[in-house]
């Protein structure tokens, strides 16, 4: 009887070890960790629920987190999540140099790392990274911005603000660079004025990509600047929940929708709001990244790495995360304004008509 129970107490610590070791599920799928920012911002909840459904339908158990941008909840859920045997984690960072204890102890774990959309840095930890170009991105919001004054407000010389992500947001420096590509000979030549002269990232980033935070910055350009009616071209905004925030201080001030004084605005998400501000004219343009392709390319990933493959690359020089250069998978950004949101945004399915209205 006692050997009996000898063996069962062994095979009963055998079977706890292996548990914690992080084997599969119950179901004895393979578990994936999708860890996104926060669910504030309409483009990381449909990133995440929509990588989610791909992995499911391919055969992945899958756990989605949200940490609602708070940099402590986001290592805790990445550590639940290796806990429950993750074998790959799907990380867009809220700070991207932030993680590097959890993910380096992943990777000694034989577990791979995604970096979604954000670049992970400061750790060799993270395999393969998955975005947009994201200097075309910052780019295209520049040719957007010139096109705009050009087509409303002549050949210039224009009076315009410029605005930038968050700071610990790696792809807001980026955006930015690609951005000022474009502008920078303007500014040289005189065509453009910064009036506030606040030209550099750390004058103009916005901390967590917030749209309060945008506006309460614009009140105070507007106030300090333009209150002797020196008129405001354009704005600079990288993404679209900064625009709106833009385009609410505008109104404030006394700017009137539909006038001629009536400034060109940015953005970029494509979300459902900024298309509805682009019919009617407030906001001038955005960027689509289609994130049901950037979805398709993270799971490709996923599966390609699960079965002990390499996944499709195309840039394996761009990105490097101050420890390595990640090899990543680059998907193309599109403008999208007035002329063909219909066919870009809505023809496509990205959203629907009563999305928008």
């Amino acid at each position: 009887m006692k050997r009996k129970l000898s063996v069962l107490i062994a095979i009963t610590m055998v079977l706890a070890l292996f548990t914690a070791c992080g084997g599969d599920n119950d179901d004895g799928l393979p578990l994936v960790g999708i860890s996104m920012p926060t669910q504030s911002s309409e483009r990381w909840t449909v990133d995440g629920n929509t990588l989610k459904d791909i992995l499911i339908e391919r055969g992945f158990d899958v756990d989605l987190q949200f940490a609602e941008n708070s940099i402590p909840a986001q290592r805790q859920q990445i550590e639940s999540m290796l806990e429950k045997g993750a074998k790959v984690l799907v990380v867009a960072a809220i700070d991207g140099s932030t993680l590097s204890g959890v993910l380096n102890q992943a990777a000694e774990d034989g577990v791979s790392v995604i970096s979604y959309d954000r670049l992970l840095v400061d750790t060799a930890a993270v395999s393969y990274y998955a975005t947009f170009d994201n200097v075309k991105v910052g780019e295209l919001q520049a040719q957007s911005l010139i096109d705009g004054l050009r087509e409303k407000r002549g050949s210039g010389p224009w009076n315009i603000e410029l605005f930038a992500g968050s700071p610990d947001d790696t792809n807001s420096f980026f955006f930015f660079s690609g951005a000022m590509s474009v502008l920078q000979p303007y500014i040289d030549s005189g065509v453009i004025t910064v009036l506030s002269g606040q030209v550099n990232q750390d004058q103009i980033g916005t901390l967590r990509w917030d749209g309060e935070v945008a506006q309460a910055r614009m009140d105070v350009v507007l106030a300090d600047h333009y209150s002797d009616g020196t008129p405001l071209h354009g704005v600079l905004s990288p993404y679209d929940g900064l625009s709106r925030g833009i385009i609410s201080s505008f109104i404030s001030f006394g700017f009137l929708p539909g006038t001629d004084d009536w400034p060109v605005v940015t953005g970029q998400d494509a979300e459902a709001a900024s298309i509805s501000l682009i019919r009617t004219g407030e906001q001038y343009s955005t960027i689509l990244k289609d994130t049901r392709d950037l979805a398709r390319v993270a799971a490709d990933m996923v599966e390609t790495v699960l079965g002990g493959r390499e996944p499709d690359i195309n840039d394996t020089t761009t990105y490097h995360n101050n420890i390595k250069f990640v090899p990543s998978y680059l998907l193309v950004p599109y403008t999208v304004d007035i002329e063909n949101y219909h066919r870009l945004v809505i023809e496509s399915g990205y959203l629907s008509e009563d999305d928008i209205n």
